[in-house]
């Protein structure tokens, strides 16, 4: 038979609990030293309207809604972006949809500079979507991520804000 040893300072406590309804309840940890996670940061945001991009230049997309947001780490309201306070490894997916008639871009950008650049699904005329997912390792403190925009018609063209059609949403993979 195993044994459970609870170290460290004194100012704490660790209680283990067995579940309300008969049955058994597993908990299997690694046979390596390191933090097991189990509910890390996590965020879903959105944009409802549509953002004029302009030509031949990374502009940041304004999400300004929240699907949700588990640990208050993305800010929808001055800097539209995600700063994790875990430090880890994060899946992060997006998509913007365009009306744009020139080649786009999107991607992910880290601490301001693009990190991971997407696919463009081309649809008709009115009507595209670029589409960037990645795992992307984040520092815990400092690091931020932020969707950005790229296009190359001659005009400012615009975002097609929507249900599902301006989005980035992530979660911690991994802890590092």
């Amino acid at each position: 038979m195993s044994s459970i040893v609870v170290a460290g300072d004194t100012s704490g406590s660790v209680t283990l609990v067995a579940p309300a309804v008969a049955g058994s309840s597993v908990l299997t940890l690694p046979a390596v030293s390191g933090t097991v996670m189990v509910n890390g940061p996590a965020f879903s945001a959105y944009a409802t309207a549509n953002q004029a991009i302009p030509s031949n230049s990374y502009t940041k997309i304004q999400l300004p809604f929240e699907l949700f947001d588990t640990n208050n780490n993305f800010d929808s309201t001055t800097n539209y972006r995600f700063t994790p306070t875990v430090a880890g490894y994060y899946q992060i997916n997006a998509g913007v949809a365009t009306t744009t008639t020139g080649t786009f871009l999107v991607s992910i950008g880290k601490n301001s500079a693009e990190v991971i650049r997407g696919n463009q699904i081309l649809g008709d005329v009115t009507s595209r979507l670029g589409v960037v997912s990645s795992i992307i390792q984040m520092n815990g403190s400092t690091d931020y991520i932020e969707l950005l925009f790229f296009q190359t018609a001659l005009t400012s063209q615009n975002t097609t804000g929507g249900a599902g059609t301006v989005y980035m949403n992530g979660f911690l993979a991994r802890s590092a």
